[in-house]
């Protein structure tokens, strides 16, 4: 728990007070130069969009620069192991997402501890995801295709992006809690999955909402349940998976975090204005757009949520037996 002024005084004394004055007016100043937000994807990708969406709604706040910065490479690791080194102060954010809770097991030798070495700030959005078949496949539910899955272990094969992505460790999730064996064939991206589907090379796909919505209006892809806690709005008649399969959720999520030993007075008022960007109605109706849901809460909530999301996706990958070359 975090001290106030007036507590730290009473309790140090003003001589060990000191400290809590400097940070407390350093928070006061900030920011008083532009404000680094890396990312680890390539622009346009989801993260990066809602990136610029936060760095939009902070610039504006705070009346100071908030931009993105693309540090594309390793799966999201360059740009964790460039915020990790950075300076305490608030100046250098990175926008975190659940690759790299999953990164914290499916790689051996980081340079970082995702957990250790930042500290939360807030989470933003969870994108769901959707799993969808070829309308020429035989399972119609996803109760069919737990049971046609489980007749014929390692025949049904569902594409998705590359190995460790949250779509593919979803889908290992999925057997884990499903007792099935589906044979999840990773690709580049979620695209070509797509193509394949529609070609009828593999039976269906795992994808964000956002990703496979056209070809599900269209018809080319028939969805049986999305992976979120809660229906999407974009396809509200879909049921859940966990409506199926107890307790499965899974969701391509980001949030901000900055290194360790920022000053907490810093993390708290960059958390209180994302908080007031996450219930503008504005803003709310573009992460809807964007097939996500807001992730509003406290910096010990967020930090909470990715450390059981560290947990849970190294128990799937240990499951799986997924490597990385």
């Amino acid at each position: 728990m975090n001290l106030s002024r007036r507590n730290a005084l009473s309790l140090f004394g003003s001589a060990a007070g000191l400290p809590v004055i400097a940070r407390s007016a350093h928070a006061d100043t900030y920011p008083a130069r532009p404000v680094r937000i890396i990312v680890g994807s390539v622009p346009g990708a989801a993260p990066d969009v809602i990136a610029r969406l936060a760095a939009d709604w902070l610039s504006r706040r705070f009346g100071q620069t908030f931009f993105v910065d693309n540090r594309n490479g390793a799966s999201g690791n360059l740009a964790a192991e460039a915020v990790a080194g950075a300076a305490p102060d608030g100046y250098t954010l990175l926008l975190v997402s659940a690759s790299d809770a999953i990164n914290a097991t499916l790689y051996q030798h980081l340079k970082f501890d995702i957990l250790r070495d930042f500290a939360p700030i807030a989470g933003i959005v969870g994108f769901p995801m959707v799993v969808t078949v070829s309308p020429r496949f035989q399972a119609k539910t996803l109760p069919e295709l737990i049971a046609y899955a489980k007749a014929n272990p390692g025949k049904l094969n569902i594409g998705t992006p590359p190995v460790g992505s949250p779509q593919h460790v979803a889908g290992e999730l999925f057997n884990m809690m499903s007792g099935t064996d589906i044979v999840f064939v990773a690709y580049r991206g979620g695209p070509q999955a797509i193509t394949d589907a529609l070609s009828g090379q593999v039976q269906g796909v795992i994808g964000t909402v956002l990703l496979t919505i056209e070809q599900i209006r269209s018809g080319g892809l028939h969805p049986l349940a999305v992976t979120g806690s809660s229906r999407s709005a974009l396809l509200p008649d879909i049921p859940t998976v966990s409506t199926f399969v107890p307790g499965f959720e899974a969701t391509q999520w980001v949030g901000l975090s900055a290194p360790k030993n920022t000053p907490p007075e810093i993390v708290d008022r960059i958390n209180r204005e994302l908080q007031a960007g996450l219930s503008d109605p504005a803003t709310k109706t573009r992460i809807t757009n964007l097939g996500g849901t807001t992730l509003p809460g406290s910096p010990t909530a967020y930090g909470k949520f990715a450390a059981g999301e560290v947990e849970k996706w190294g128990k799937v990958i240990k499951f799986a037996n997924i490597k990385v070359e």
